[in-house]
C-alpha cells in the first residue's frame, strides 16, 4: 500500500486513543514497522486532528434538510438532524472535545450524505420516468344532464345530527357535489337535506329553503374536507324545473363541469390511436345459435383472417373454434388447457386442410409432443391464445359522452348487439425464433395419429366480417377475391394467392416467409385470370410493395405509377365492374354498418386481451404517457400498480429502466412508419415474494438467455423464488389523431373550457407510439417445460 493509504489506516486506528494518557504506548506498538520520517508525519497529523477547534458549523444554506441550533461547550452551531448525530459521534471519539478532527468528520459526512441524496434522487427521477397514470378505455359513464361548476353556501341537515355548513362544487338537476369539513359527523348511509341559502329572490322557492333530499353516492378526502357526490332522492317536478332554469341562466356566468367529458374523450382519442394496430381478432358469440357469427377487422389483424381462409375464399374459423371448444373455454377462461390453441395446414392438390387442437385435447390424446414436433416443421405452424369477456348488456352499447346525448343506436343495431353473449379474442402468439423449441419435442409416433385433429370444412363461412371505420378511409373499395398470383423480384419467384383486390392494389398471402425489398418494384402475374383478359397480358405487371406483415407472408401491393396505362389496373377495374354483384365488398358503408362497427368496437374495448400503453414525444425524445385499463380486473396492470406511490398510477420501471426504453422503443419509433406492423420483445420476470404480501419484480429480456436450457433454468429459479411470469411487449407507431371521430366532444369542451380542448388536442397530437403488454406465461411454460 502507498504511504497515504497506510497513514489513513493507522490514523483511524489511533483516533480512539488520541486523548488517552497511554497514547504514546499505543502509537509505538502500531507504528513499529514505519520509518522515523513516516512516524513523524503521522504524529504531526494526529496532533493537528486533536487540536481544539473554534469554527462554528452553519449548514443553513448547505443542507436540503431544516436546520436548528445546537449548542456545545458554549458554542452554537446550526445543524440538520444527521449532522447533529455526526457531531455527537465525532466529539465522543475525542474524549468529548470539539477538535479539528471532529469538525472535519462532521463536514465530510455531511458532504457524503448530500452526494448520496443526489445519486439516489437521480435514480428516483429515472424511476419516476416510468411511473405513469392509468387511463380508462371502454367504460364511459355519461351524465344524462349537464352539471355546472357553481359554488354557493349551503347548510346540510340530518336527523339527530348538528347542521353542517359547506358549499357546492357543482350542481345538476338530479345531483350535486358538495364540500364539507371532515368533522361533519354525518351518517353516510342515511339521506341528507341540503339547504341552499344564497339564492336571490328570483329563485326563492320553499323547497330550496326547507332542503332538498339527497342520497350520498360517494365520498372523497381532500385535505381537511370531504367531497360528497350526491344523487337527488326526492322533490317535485317544479323543483326540477327551477334547478334547470338556474343552471340555464347561470351557464355563461359559471363554468360547466367538463372534467368527465374531457377524461372520456381522451379515452376515445387513445382508442383511435390503438385500433389500427389491433392485433387480436375479436369474435362475437351469438348465444341463440351457439356459434360465432361476427368478427371485427382492423389493418393489423387481417393476417389471422387470411390464415383461416381456404382456397375457395371460405373462412374456416367456425370449424376451428367449435361450440365444444368455446364452451370449455367459457367455463374455465383462465385455464391454459382451454385458451391455448395450436394449428397447422397441409396443402394437397391446391386444397388447404386445417389441423387444430387445444392444449386440453393434446394432453387427453397424449399427442402433445407429436403435434408440436410435426406441426412446427410446417411454415403454417401457428400458436394462438383465446381470451373472452361475457357481455354485460345492462351497461348499454353506445359511448355517449356529452350530457343529454342519445345513449342508443338504431333499433336494428341494438337488436343485433343484444344477440351477443361473449366477445372472444384470438391472438397470434407465434414467434419464428421459438419454432426451434417446438421442433425439439420428443416423439417417435407416426404423424397419421394427428388425423384426429383434422378439421371438417365449411362450404360457406359462418362469420360476417365488419371493418373498423377510420377517418382516413381508403379511396376505393376492396373486395374479397382469391386467385393465384406469381410474384418475382431480382430473379426470385414465388406463388401465392390474393386475399382481396381493389382497382389499384391487392393483398397477397404467400406460403413461406419472404424478404422482398420494398424500395424496388415487384412483377406480378395472374395465370388463372389470363383466360378472362383476352389480348391483355397479365404477366410482368409492375407493382409497389407498401407493407409486409407476418414475416413477409402477407404483402400489401399497389400498382406502380407510370406514364403508360397500367395493364393490371385496367383489367382489375373491368373485372370489378362486370362482377360487382358477385364480389363481396370488404369496406363497409352506410350508417347502419357504421353503427354496428362502432358498437362492436365498444364491446371489444371493455376488456382487451393485452394491456395497452401509450408513448408521447417530448422536446428531446419520447416518454411513456399512460397505461390503459378497463373496469374488468387486469392482472398485468396489477403487477405494476403495487410499487407505484399513488393510486391509479403504475410503475413500469422493472421493464423499461436501464436505458432499454430509449435504445429499443424510442429508436424503433423514430425509424418506423405508422402503417408498419408492431415489433415485439419478450420479457421473463421473477416475482420474488417478500413479507406481508409484498413482492419485487426482476425482469430480463428473453434475448439475454441464449439457449433453451438457460430459459428453462431461469423459469425454474423464478418458481423457487416465488413466481415466473412471461410478458410480450408490442410497440407500434401512431398516425395523425382521428379528431373527426371525437368532433362533437371537442366542440363541447371548447365551448365551456377552451384550454381543456387545447390540452386534449395536444395530448393526442403528441402521442407517437402505442403498444401493449401481453401475458404469454402459459405458452412459454408449455413450450419450454415438456412435462407441463
Amino acid at each position: 500500500m502507498s504511504f497515504d493509504q497506510v497513514k489513513a489506516h493507522l490514523i483511524e486506528q489511533l483516533k480512539p486513543f488520541l486523548m488517552e494518557d497511554d497514547f504514546e504506548e499505543f502509537f509505538e506498538q502500531l507504528t513499529t514497522d514505519e520509518n522515523s520520517t513516516d512516524r513523524f508525519l503521522l504524529k504531526m497529523e494526529l496532533n493537528r486532528l486533536s487540536a481544539k477547534c473554534n469554527r462554528v458549523i452553519d449548514l443553513r444554506d448547505k443542507s436540503n434538510l431544516p436546520c436548528s441550533t445546537f449548542t456545545f461547550d458554549t458554542q452554537t452551531h446550526f445543524l440538520d438532524e444527521p449532522a447533529i448525530a455526526s457531531f455527537k459521534a465525532a466529539v465522543s471519539r475525542y474524549k468529548n472535545q470539539y477538535t479539528l478532527g471532529a469538525y472535519e468528520e462532521v463536514m465530510a459526512e455531511h458532504k457524503h450524505r448530500l452526494q448520496t441524496v443526489q445519486v439516489d434522487g437521480n435514480k428516483e427521477n429515472l424511476r419516476d420516468e416510468f411511473i405513469i397514470p392509468g387511463v380508462v378505455l371502454g367504460t364511459y359513464y355519461n351524465r344524462s344532464e349537464e352539471r355546472m361548476n357553481y359554488s354557493v353556501h349551503i347548510t346540510v341537515a340530518q336527523a339527530g345530527k348538528i347542521d353542517v355548513e359547506g358549499s357546492t362544487l357543482d350542481l345538476s338537476v338530479h345531483g350535486a357535489r358538495i364540500r364539507l369539513s371532515h368533522k361533519h359527523n354525518l351518517d353516510i348511509r342515511k339521506p341528507i337535506l341540503v339547504k341552499i341559502t344564497e339564492l336571490n329572490e328570483e329563485y326563492y322557492y320553499d323547497e330550496l329553503q326547507q332542503g332538498i333530499e339527497y342520497e350520498i353516492v360517494d365520498i372523497e378526502e381532500e385535505g381537511n374536507f370531504h367531497i360528497f357526490r350526491l344523487k337527488r332522492a326526492s322533490g317535485s317536478e317544479q323543483l326540477s324545473q327551477l334547478l334547470a332554469k338556474l343552471i340555464r341562466d347561470f351557464k355563461y356566468r359559471y363554468k360547466v363541469d367538463v372534467n368527465e367529458v374531457y377524461t372520456n374523450t381522451l379515452g376515445l382519442g387513445y382508442e383511435r390511436h390503438l385500433l389500427p394496430h389491433l392485433r387480436h381478432l375479436p369474435l362475437f358469440l351469438n348465444a341463440d345459435k351457439n356459434q360465432l357469427t361476427h368478427a371485427l377487422i382492423s389493418p393489423e389483424n387481417q393476417a389471422i383472417k387470411s390464415y383461416f381462409t381456404d382456397e375457395n375464399d371460405v373462412c374456416q374459423l367456425g370449424q376451428t373454434l367449435t361450440p365444444k371448444r368455446i364452451e370449455k373455454h367459457i367455463v374455465a377462461p383462465n385455464a391454459p388447457e382451454h385458451n391455448l390453441l395450436y394449428c397447422f395446414t397441409h396443402i394437397a392438390k391446391d386444397h388447404v386442410y386445417y389441423y387444430s387442437a387445444t392444449l386440453h385435447e393434446l394432453q387427453n390424446h397424449a399427442l402433445k409432443a407429436l403435434f408440436f414436433k410435426f406441426g412446427s416443421q410446417k411454415p403454417s405452424w401457428r400458436v394462438f391464445k383465446i381470451s373472452s369477456l361475457e357481455i354485460d348488456k345492462a351497461r348499454g352499447f353506445k359511448a355517449s359522452i356529452i350530457p343529454g346525448d342519445d345513449s342508443h343506436y338504431s333499433p336494428l343495431v341494438e337488436q343485433q348487439l343484444n344477440l351477443f353473449s361473449h366477445v372472444l379474442h384470438l391472438s397470434n402468439l407465434t414467434n419464428e425464433v421459438d419454432r426451434h423449441s417446438y421442433q425439439q419435442a420428443q416423439s417417435t409416433s407416426t404423424p397419421n395419429l394427428l388425423k384426429v385433429f383434422a378439421q371438417t370444412k365449411d362450404k360457406a363461412s359462418q362469420l360476417k366480417f365488419t371493418a373498423l371505420a377510420f377517418a382516413e378511409r381508403r379511396q376505393e373499395p376492396r373486395y374479397s377475391f382469391k386467385t393465384e398470383v406469381s410474384i418475382q423480384q431480382n430473379g426470385k419467384t414465388m406463388i401465392g394467392h390474393s386475399q382481396d383486390i381493389s382497382t389499384k392494389g391487392l393483398q397477397l398471402a404467400l406460403p413461406n416467409t419472404t424478404d422482398f425489398m420494398s424500395d424496388q418494384p415487384v412483377l406480378l402475374g395472374f395465370p388463372k385470370l389470363q383466360a378472362l383478359a383476352g389480348k391483355t397480358q397479365l404477366l410482368n405487371l409492375p407493382y409497389r410493395l407498401v407493407l409486409q406483415r407476418n414475416n413477409g407472408q402477407q404483402l400489401h401491393l399497389v400498382a406502380a405509377q407510370s406514364d403508360e396505362p397500367h395493364r393490371g389496373v385496367t383489367f382489375m377495374n373491368r373485372l370489378i365492374i362486370h362482377n360487382e354483384e358477385k364480389l363481396k365488398q370488404l369496406s363497409e358503408s352506410g350508417d347502419q354498418s357504421g353503427e354496428l362497427s362502432d358498437g362492436l368496437k365498444n364491446l371489444v374495448m371493455r376488456k382487451l386481451p393485452a394491456t395497452p400503453i401509450f408513448i408521447e414525444k417530448t422536446q428531446k425524445s419520447a416518454k411513456l404517457s399512460a397505461i390503459a385499463i378497463s373496469s374488468e380486473r387486469d392482472p398485468v396492470a396489477e403487477l405494476f400498480a403495487a410499487k407505484a406511490k399513488e393510486s391509479f398510477t403504475y410503475d413500469l420501471s422493472p421493464l423499461f429502466e436501464g436505458g432499454f426504453f430509449k435504445k429499443q422503443i424510442v429508436s424503433f419509433i423514430r425509424r418506423t412508419k405508422s402503417n408498419q406492423e408492431m415489433m415485439s420483445i419478450d420479457f421473463y420476470l421473477h416475482l420474488i415474494r417478500g413479507s406481508r404480501g409484498t413482492f419485487t419484480l426482476k425482469a430480463i429480456t428473453k434475448n439475454q438467455l441464449k439457449t433453451v436450457d438457460e430459459q428453462v433454468e431461469y423459469i425454474k429459479t423464478g418458481q423457487k423464488l416465488g413466481k415466473f411470469i412471461a410478458l410480450r411487449i408490442y410497440v407500434g407507431v401512431t398516425g395523425k389523431p382521428d379528431l373527426k371521430y371525437i368532433q362533437q366532444e371537442r366542440h363541447y369542451i371548447a365551448r365551456h373550457a377552451a384550454h381543456k380542448a387545447k390540452m386534449l388536442e395536444e395530448k393526442l397530437w403528441y402521442t407517437v407510439g402505442v403498444g401493449e403488454i401481453m401475458d404469454i406465461t402459459a405458452e412459454v411454460m408449455h413450450r419450454c417445460l415438456p412435462q407441463n
